[in-house]
């Protein structure tokens, strides 16, 4: 009789575990897609730390911003990407046209100053352009109280610059809207001229300040911290922020947006809602030396207030024509 009955048995209890695992998959939180131009080592902790707390599954995909921008721009309405982290303004304006405006809550805890005027991203931390100089060679009277003043041919083969970077890109891009075009590309030229050392992205250049390969090097400030916070204060390197209120003290900001064809949007509201919270915002102050956007977060002793900086008057919002500071890039040959 139990034999008889067996084959039965079997297919009623397979029935059962087919029906509870589809119950289980129909339960489970769709992935968040993340394409992040952010590192992996600056941000990577705090994303995980939001896919432990929050139970939702995330899906990242690393890259350069503006390499991520065009990919968004070339896959249109079949991204898989629910949220696009950049590094800068320019990189989430290159793509503006594809934000869906964000609800208030997540705004509102944003200075207006650091997110776009019809709510489509917000910035997450800040960070100042800055001079970083070799404190054995150089002091900081030794600088120019302008970036054009490193055009002057005293600078040549003393510099080093990233091109490629975004940040360094957004730079470029607020110079052409402080400036205009042609002071632009005789900027450019003249830097040029000066036979900068090229590097990939800003920590080399760090790197080499320290090592006295280059005498000063165009970076965002929170670089230094990690090498000083890695070697410590003998690391012969300093930051120096420019005065004047000009393209070489913009203070800019990492953002994110949330794309307009997401299935997921639910989470990834929520995500930024971390991203703003207080714990996430003492996380880029403490731990990649980065400014908050929220009131109320401590920040290192060794990093000047906001206040303290003479940021370049410009409205981030301007910051979005990355393709024509690309363009100007490789017309000037600072681009292949």
């Amino acid at each position: 009789m139990i034999h008889k009955f067996r084959f039965p048995f079997l297919l009623l209890a397979l029935g059962f575990f087919l029906t509870a695992c589809a119950g289980a998959q129909a339960s489970r939180p769709e992935p968040l897609v993340i394409y992040s131009g952010r590192s992996e080592s600056l941000v990577g902790p705090i994303i995980e730390q939001f896919e432990e707390t929050s139970g939702v599954p995330v899906e990242v995909r690393w890259g350069d911003t503006p390499q991520l921008a065009a990919t968004l721009l070339e896959e249109g309405a079949n991204s898989p990407a629910d949220v696009f982290f950049a590094q800068d303004p320019g990189g989430l304006g290159a793509v503006i046209d594809r934000l869906e405006p964000l609800p208030q809550d997540v705004l509102e805890p944003v200075d207006a100053r650091f997110r776009d005027p019809e709510g489509r991203w917000v910035g997450i931390s800040g960070r100042a352009r800055t001079v970083v100089y070799n404190t054995e060679r150089l002091t900081p009277d030794d600088l120019p109280a302008d970036m054009r003043g490193f055009t002057d041919p005293a600078w040549r083969g003393r510099i080093g610059w990233a091109p490629t970077n975004a940040s360094f890109q957004t730079m470029v891009t607020a110079m052409r809207v402080m400036w205009g075009e042609q002071q632009t590309r005789e900027w450019l030229e003249g830097i040029q001229a000066n036979d900068p050392v090229v590097y990939d992205k800003n920590t080399p250049i760090v790197a080499a300040v320290g090592a006295g390969e280059v005498d000063a090097g165009f970076v965002n400030h929170y670089y230094l911290h990690r090498f000083l916070q890695e070697e410590g204060e003998n690391f012969p390197a300093r930051n120096h922020f420019l005065p004047g209120g000009g393209p070489g003290s913009l203070v800019m900001v990492a953002g994110a947006g949330v794309l307009d064809t997401s299935d997921n949007q639910e989470a990834a509201h929520q995500f930024l809602r971390f991203l703003l919270s207080p714990v996430a915002q003492q996380y880029f102050a403490t731990q990649t030396f980065e400014y908050p956007v929220v009131e109320g977060v401590v920040t290192p002793r060794e990093l000047p207030a906001l206040s303290e900086l003479s940021p370049a008057p410009v409205d981030l919002a301007d910051l979005a024509d990355l393709q024509g500071t690309v363009r100007l890039l490789r017309e000037t040959g600072v681009l292949p």
